[in-house]
C-alpha cells in the first residue's frame, strides 16, 4: 500500500489509524497492555492513555482480569476485534483506489526554492515538489492527497503543512463500499477546474458532502507534483 495513504477511523474528534491497530493487535498477542507497550517500544503510561482515548471514543475495546490460575491479564473485547475488521475493509479498500485518480493542471514556474516551487496555475499559486528546471510544468495531485473541510473548520492559508488550500463546491459524490470519490469544482481562470478527492464515508457523512456544499480542499505541496512540458507542447483546453 502506498506510504502517502492514512486510513483512519474516526468517532468525534479521535481518529484510529495504524498505531491504534498496532497497539491491540499487540495486547491480543501479548495479553497484557504493559507487553504490548514493551513490544511496541512504548510506554506503558502512553499506551494506556491511548487506551482510554480510544474507549471513550470508540467504546469497550479490553477486558481485564486479575490473578487466578492464569494469572490474569488483558483480552480484547467483540467491539475491538469489529473495530478492527472495519479498519482492515477500510485499508484494503483504500490500497485498492488510492492513486486511481488525479487532479492535472498546467502553470509556470514562479520560483524555486530547493526541490519545492511555487507554480502559477489557473486556480492560484501552488506549492509542488518540481524537479528539474522546466519553467512551464504539468501539476499532479493524487485523489488520496486532498482534504476537505467545512469552510468554518478549515486551516487558515499558511497555519498547516497543507500549504495548498482551495475553496470549491462539490459537484459529485460517488459512493464506494468504504470510500468515496468527491469532485469539488474550483473557479479557475478560463472556469470550472475539477478537483477529485479520496475522503472516507464517514467524512461524507460527517462533512454533509452533497453536491452543492461548499467545501476548503487542502493538501500538501510534497504531495503535490509537477514535471517538466517542453514550451511548445499543446496547452490543455
Amino acid at each position: 500500500m502506498d506510504p502517502d495513504v492514512t486510513p483512519e477511523l474516526r468517532a468525534g474528534a479521535v481518529t484510529f489509524g495504524d498505531d491504534d491497530a498496532a497497539l491491540l493487535r499487540a495486547i491480543d498477542e501479548h495479553g497484557s497492555v504493559s507487553a504490548a507497550a514493551s513490544a511496541l517500544e512504548r510506554s506503558r503510561a502512553r499506551a494506556t492513555g491511548r487506551l482510554d482515548d480510544l474507549e471513550a471514543a470508540f467504546g469497550p475495546l479490553v477486558e481485564r482480569t486479575r490473578g487466578g490460575a492464569g494469572g490474569g491479564g488483558t483480552e480484547l473485547t467483540s467491539g475491538a476485534r469489529r473495530l478492527l475488521a472495519r479498519f482492515d475493509r477500510l485499508r484494503t479498500a483504500l490500497s485498492g483506489v488510492a492513486a486511481t485518480e488525479e487532479s492535472v493542471l498546467e502553470g509556470r514556474v514562479l520560483d524555486r526554492d530547493g526541490e519545492l516551487a511555487t507554480v502559477e496555475t489557473p486556480v492560484g499559486e501552488l506549492r509542488a515538489l518540481a524537479p528539474g528546471e522546466a519553467d512551464r510544468v504539468q501539476v499532479s495531485l493524487r485523489a488520496d492527497a486532498v482534504t476537505l473541510h467545512a469552510p468554518d473548520e478549515a486551516p487558515p492559508a499558511g497555519g498547516t503543512s497543507a500549504r495548498n488550500r482551495l475553496a470549491g463546491t462539490v459537484s459529485a459524490v460517488e459512493r464506494g463500499e468504504s470510500v468515496a470519490h468527491v469532485r469539488v469544482a474550483v473557479d479557475g481562470d478560463d472556469g470550472p477546474v475539477a478537483l477529485v478527492a479520496l475522503v472516507t464515508l464517514e467524512s461524507v457523512d460527517r462533512l454533509e458532502l452533497a453536491t452543492g456544499r461548499t467545501v476548503v480542499a487542502t493538501f500538501k505541496a510534497t504531495a503535490t507534483r509537477a514535471t517538466g512540458l517542453p514550451d511548445d507542447a499543446p496547452r490543455r483546453s
